[in-house]
């Protein structure tokens, strides 16, 4: 428990981002370590005015701090070290060190799609959002969005009108929701899915935190799905985030000539696939999503314990090779056989499914 606290107080610490917070546990091994270690090894690292900051803070009494306020706001709170931590987005370059979390993760949420877009939408959009997540929420696909105003709200309330799951992505801490006029929906979201932060508590919603919030908008999901967006567009950002994490992009044409249809019109040309309706997603995400499944009894040992683990959701081939205990080249090998007979299929981003 103690070695949790450092982690909280190193994700407090101005200067500690994702990928220097991984730099810094590959050299001393522990957050504790860190702030043990000599000032003048850390500048050699962080530079000088990190370094300072890091040996300035009273990390255990921040740590308790941050983990008692959690726990009065029944937030609960992950660490890259949790087995609960989301398995898409670990896989990342630059997962959050630290997860703030309001609601539950499930298994299921690996099987998760990302439906952004415009604030400033148009009702055609609005309309098709809230219905192509309604319709991806139905069968059994988590959306993911960052709860703005405009299409990323329909896109949450398509998934709750469908009683499925969703999960929101704030760009702030969870006590400081963003925005404000969207708290009910914060709630309606905690109790059927989950909202998420890799900000500390108190963070205000700066305008520099949403392109880090974008990167794990996309890094949660299999595709990320851009319904509206002008030429200059966050939902754009999360698109560009998507492709470099090896995630599937796709875009709903609007009406020409107008201003929301620029940004997916040019993600159309780029290459995204065009979405028409939710099979358009489901087909290419799971090309064979209809396929029944297999039967146990016609499985080798091996493959048996492959299918008790995808029953629960995707899974990166790392987590599978972790959670199974084969070694790489072994299930690599397994993987490939397997997909040959159609028992699984690989997703985007070495994930790998039941086929259905």
């Amino acid at each position: 428990m103690e070695e949790r606290l450092y982690w909280l107080a190193l994700n407090k610490v101005p200067g500690v981002g994702p990928v220097l917070f991984r730099r810094l546990l590959d050299r001393w091994g522990t957050a504790k370590a860190v702030f043990e270690a000599p000032e003048e090894e850390l500048r050699r690292i962080v530079g000088q005015r990190v370094a300072r900051a890091i040996k300035e803070m009273e990390a255990e009494t921040v740590g308790e701090e941050e983990g008692r306020r959690a726990q009065a706001l029944g937030v609960e709170i992950l660490t890259l070290r949790d087995r609960s931590y989301p398995s898409n987005l670990r896989h990342i370059y630059d997962p959050p060190p630290v997860l703030y979390l309001k609601g539950k993760l499930v298994p299921q949420d690996d099987l998760a799609v990302a439906v952004v877009g415009s604030r400033r939408c148009s009702p055609y959009g609005r309309g098709f959002a809230r219905r192509l997540s309604k319709a991806l929420a139905s069968r059994g696909v988590t959306v993911i969005s960052g709860m703005a105003t405009g299409i990323d709200a329909e896109a949450h309330l398509g998934a709750l009108e469908a009683g499925g799951r969703t999960v929101a992505v704030l760009g702030s801490g969870l006590d400081r929701v963003y925005p404000p006029q969207n708290r009910g929906l914060f709630e309606r979201i905690a109790r059927q899915g989950a909202v998420l932060s890799e900000f500390p508590l108190g963070e205000a919603p700066n305008r520099w935190n949403f392109p880090l919030r974008n990167r794990v908008i996309s890094g949660l999901s299999l595709g990320v799905v851009v319904v509206e967006a002008p030429s200059r567009s966050g939902a754009l950002i999360t698109a560009s985030l998507a492709l470099e994490q090896g995630r599937s992009v796709f875009a709903v044409p609007g009406y020409a000539g107008a201003v929301t249809s620029r940004g997916t019109h040019r993600l159309i040309k780029e290459g995204a696939k065009l979405v028409e309706e939710p099979e358009d997603v489901l087909e290419e995400l799971l090309p064979q999503y209809e396929r029944v499944e297999p039967q146990k009894g016609d499985l080798s040992e091996e493959e048996r314990v492959m299918v008790e683990l995808l029953e629960q959701g995707p899974l990166h081939i790392d987590e599978l090779s972790r959670r199974s205990s084969f070694d790489v080249q072994r299930i690599s090998s397994l993987l490939l056989q397997m997909e040959l007979k159609g028992l699984i299929l690989q997703m985007p981003g070495k994930i790998f499914a039941l086929s259905r």
